[in-house]
């Protein structure tokens, strides 16, 4: 066995023992380690942020994009926004032990009662202050955690995950229940996803690359964050002051994120009104259109095939002129990565069309792709945004890191 292999059967046999003991911990002894772990983070705050820097320094000098730096970035705002989630995770219902019973005509009592998953291994890429969210969630939901984070956020992610295992230990309960792998090596992730029997669930949230490479070797079931090809298509009856609101809103608000605006469909019948509109509203944006889109916009940048796939992560947005609702869910069915994709419309009959035919984790209608979001939905912090159907689908809070199994009661019952 190599080093690197022992390093990785080492973390997950520890997260393995780790979570035997989270099954049965209260409600209130999982908050008093989030209060902690807050503590922790707040005390060591400036060192996370030098950290921090540092990994930005090496970003930049990369050549890492301003929608990458971005996300990796630190400041005072965003580890008071840490600290706001962990509170906020602490406030939520716990769901381990939730249970629904009926008594069976055979005199039993049979009762659905909410478990954790076991341990959890979750892969990521850049911001860093998904290190606490994360934990956190599989703290709260009764889960070990395995933490992989991107090597362009290596400094900033071990301060961070310094700060949660001390405080887990001052209150008392096992620091191995978040474990950090602190090995940049790719080749830890393909050890890590095939500890079957160690590990019960990957999820991985990344980049398309990261995505098919843990679908490819896992032996372990994976919950996919895939990427955020994400749509708004115009229809004619749209108003058209509040479509461009929520596409700018949608592209501009926070373009390197997984739920940001990356293509634009737009109605024949309203585009000769609404894209010289739109874009003047969002000069910084570079559209890339579609041949009907340039002959609106002179001197747009020609969209090619692959811009159609493309999750940009950017101030980029391509657009195409479509014939109605029809064309738009096609297009959608075709190039979309079932994330979010929304309507723009007043027409009801188009809006009952669209939402039934687009099948995506989350469908807006007259609003922002943006809102697709775990704190938004009232769930708290999110582990990620699922794009699969099957154990969760859109944001993963603290239910979606759970499972249930069967308890029968009964009084010496046989079966005939």
């Amino acid at each position: 066995m190599s080093d690197l292999q022992a390093y990785v059967v080492g973390l997950a046999d520890a997260a393995r023992k780790a979570s035997l003991g989270l099954r049965t911990l209260s409600a209130d002894a999982k908050n008093r380690a989030l209060a902690a772990i807050a503590d922790r983070i707040r005390e060591r705050s400036p060192a996370i942020l030098a950290a921090n820097a540092r990994d930005l320094e090496r970003g930049r000098a990369a050549g890492l994009s301003a929608a990458m730096l971005d996300r990796l970035g630190l400041d005072d705002r965003r580890i008071a926004g840490i600290l706001a989630s962990l509170a906020e995770i602490a406030a939520f219902e716990d769901p381990v032990g939730e249970t629904s019973g009926v008594r069976r005509p055979a005199g039993f009592t049979l009762q659905k009662v909410r478990t954790p998953i076991g341990v959890v291994l979750f892969i990521y890429e850049s911001r860093p202050n998904v290190t606490a969210d994360a934990a956190a969630l599989c703290l709260k939901s009764g889960n070990a955690v395995i933490l992989r984070g991107g090597s362009e956020a290596l400094t900033s992610n071990r301060e961070i995950a310094g700060a949660i295992r001390e405080g887990l230990a001052a209150a008392g309960i096992p620091a191995d229940a978040v474990q950090f792998v602190d090995r940049p090596e790719h080749e830890a992730i393909d050890l890590l996803v095939g500890q079957e029997g160690r590990i019960d669930l990957v999820i991985p949230r990344g980049g398309e690359a990261l995505i098919r490479r843990v679908t490819e070797r896992a032996r372990v079931p994976v919950i996919k964050h895939y990427k955020g090809v994400c749509h708004l298509y115009v229809d004619a009856s749209a108003d058209l002051a509040m479509a461009v609101k929520v596409v700018v809103n949608s592209k501009v608000q926070r373009p390197g994120v997984c739920n940001a605006l990356e293509k634009l469909l737009v109605h024949a019948g309203v585009a000769a009104a609404f894209l010289p509109a739109l874009a003047a509203a969002m000069p910084q944006v570079e559209l890339r259109g579609c041949p009907r889109t340039l002959a609106i916009l002179p001197g747009t940048r020609a969209a090619v095939e692959d811009d159609w796939y493309a999750e940009y992560l950017d101030l980029i947005l391509a657009v195409r002129v479509v014939d109605g609702c029809d064309e738009a869910c096609a297009h959608i069915e075709r190039y979309g990565s079932r994330h979010t994709d929304g309507i723009l419309a007043s027409d009801t009959a188009a809006i009952e069309r669209f939402v039934a035919a687009v099948d995506s984790a989350a469908v807006t209608v007259n609003a922002s792709t943006r809102l697709n979001d775990g704190g938004i939905f009232g769930l708290g912090a999110e582990i990620g945004i699922s794009t699969d159907k099957l154990h969760a689908r859109g944001p993963m809070g603290l239910r979606e890191l759970t499972t249930y199994k069967w308890v029968v009661r009964g009084s010496g019952n046989l079966r005939a």
